[in-house]
């Protein structure tokens, strides 16, 4: 059995950086070296440029939804990582900055303004996790077994039984099926791939050496129904 310190050295690098990132600003907050004020989102044509950045790292003050937030950073993010993104660190790393892009323009809209995005990039993550593995299974909570594909959904009806604000979840959701339809079932349907990651993440990856060589990404699996298609990877390895 790994130690918790064998168990950090084995994340993988955007996974790792972004949970650290969302565990020492949320620490900070809880107590009191850092003022939530100071990093929460305010509007896209703020010039305290850092907000549109910062506000992705807090979960919120320590709750059993905190643990569960950083718990989902730990496994969807990992597996996504080390699975359907495996040597492909700029293309993950690009749908993290494309995810949290296309929050802060939703959250432009009134209805769906938010100061803080990080609940809703976990949930664009777990979205995304659980189109490319569809069939896992999932015991939830120990109360029912259901299909990943259906997770997020059941997370989002979790939090309507408890009293959660929904729209978090429901902005991760709409900012992973953006970049699910873009990156695979538009191409799938024969259309043209409309979201490459830019030659500058590729680059930026690459000088800094952060995780391993690029390889070409593995073909999606078409034997499936297209609400079920994912790309065929293991879940654990």
């Amino acid at each position: 059995m790994s130690s918790p310190a064998e168990f950090y050295n084995s994340l993988p690098p955007i996974t790792k950086a972004y949970g650290t990132a969302c565990l020492l600003v949320t620490v900070a907050v809880q107590i009191g070296l850092l003022h939530p004020g100071l990093i929460a989102y305010l509007s896209i044509f703020d010039f305290q440029v850092w907000r549109l950045i910062t506000n992705f790292f807090f979960l919120g003050k320590f709750s059993i939804n905190f643990g569960i937030r950083l718990l989902m950073i730990a496994r969807y993010g990992v597996q996504l990582e080390n699975g359907p993104f495996q040597r492909r660190t700029a293309d993950f790393l690009w749908m993290i900055l494309f995810g949290a892009l296309s929050l802060l323009v939703i959250s432009a809209i009134p209805y769906f303004w938010s100061p803080f995005l990080g609940v809703s990039l976990v949930f664009m993550l777990l979205y995304v996790w659980s189109r490319e593995f569809p069939n896992a299974n999932i015991n939830l909570y120990g109360l029912v077994t259901l299909k990943a594909f259906y997770l997020p959904w059941a997370m989002l009806c979790l939090d309507v039984i408890f009293g959660s604000p929904i729209v978090p979840d429901f902005l991760g959701i709409i900012a992973g099926h953006l970049y699910y339809f873009l990156t695979v079932l538009h191409p799938l349907a024969g259309g043209k791939s409309m979201l490459k990651t830019p030659a500058l993440i590729h680059k930026l990856v690459a000088r800094w050496r952060i995780g391993a060589p690029t390889i070409n990404a593995p073909q999606a699996d078409r034997s499936t129904g297209a609400a079920f298609r994912g790309r065929s990877y293991r879940v654990g390895g």
